[in-house]
């Protein structure tokens, strides 16, 4: 029979999945678990969780079931043969995935017997379980609003966006459009300055500061976007064209690899060969909509 709900069964024990277990854990939940590779639970058992040996087992274990897989093609691969021991079970994925292909894994899981909420956690595995971390939520209100507490143990501020169960994958996707290009950014800028003898040590004050200060301009930029101005009064994107023509440059100087800092050169090339050379360099944002 199912257990209480300071009970929970978690599958899937990467790095992200064996943090949460930990954090449940740490709280004093009674935790079972599931994964492919079972010696990746030996820690956690050792603390007190329980290793299911079937996936069956595994969900029949308890009403609440989180999924920390690589995505939802894992979740089908793993929970097929058991599809059976899915009724009357919450499935709470936090699978990092696309939102059509959560849309669709809800409804397979519907069309079980069970319930599905999405989830898409905005932190890293270290951070699980701190009040530092935001995940967003979207599936059935009264299943979140049932194991909201229970989910805010790992995944702290939770942010709900609505019944679509697709639109918490989408805000985390959107989430990722921004972080790894981000950190690609930074890792080109470390290739260069280490090409001129400077340690990644030395600059990543100044990353820090200017992602910092990246803030200002993401809401200056939001209003105006939102309001359909893309006036060159502050910007031009011939500007930022010729900037990043010199960044290219600086990367080959270098002897560093050109194709991100070309790429984003690129965008700026197409939007001042569109004729808008002389407004912002939002309106990179029209550019990008027509695909």
């Amino acid at each position: 029979m199912p257990r209480t709900s300071q009970s929970l069964t978690l599958i899937g024990l990467g790095p992200m999945g064996q943090a949460m277990a930990a954090a449940y854990l740490d709280r004093g939940y009674d935790v079972t678990l599931w994964n492919r590779t079972p010696s990746r639970a030996d820690a956690l058992v050792a603390r007190g969780a329980t290793l299911a040996p079937t996936v069956e087992q595994a969900l029949s274990a308890n009403e609440l079931v989180i999924l920390s897989l690589t995505d939802f093609d894992a979740m089908y691969a793993i929970l097929e043969p058991a599809k059976d021991a899915v009724a009357g079970r919450t499935l709470v994925n936090l699978s990092s995935d696309t939102p059509e292909k959560a849309r669709a894994g809800a409804r397979w899981v519907t069309e079980l017997g069970g319930t599905h909420l999405t989830g898409g956690v905005l932190c890293p595995p270290p951070l699980i379980g701190t009040p530092d971390t935001s995940t967003f939520y979207s599936g059935p209100r009264e299943t979140y609003d049932t194991y909201r507490a229970t989910l805010e143990v790992i995944t702290g501020k939770s942010d709900y966006r609505g019944p679509d169960q697709g639109l918490a994958a989408l805000m985390y996707q959107l989430n990722m459009f921004i972080f790894w290009p981000a950190m690609v950014a930074y890792w080109q800028a470390v290739a260069v300055a280490g090409a001129h003898g400077i340690s990644a040590g030395e600059i990543a004050p100044y990353v820090t500061e200017n992602f910092t200060g990246m803030g200002h301009f993401i809401d200056f930029y939001a209003a105006r976007i939102d309001a359909d101005n893309h006036a060159g009064d502050v910007d031009r994107a011939s500007m930022g064209l010729a900037s990043m023509e010199h960044v290219v440059h600086t990367a080959s100087d270098a002897g560093v690899d050109t194709a991100f800092p070309a790429a984003v050169h690129d965008v700026f090339r197409r939007v001042v060969e569109a004729g808008h050379g002389a407004d912002s360099f939002s309106w990179a944002v029209e550019l990008l909509k027509k695909g």
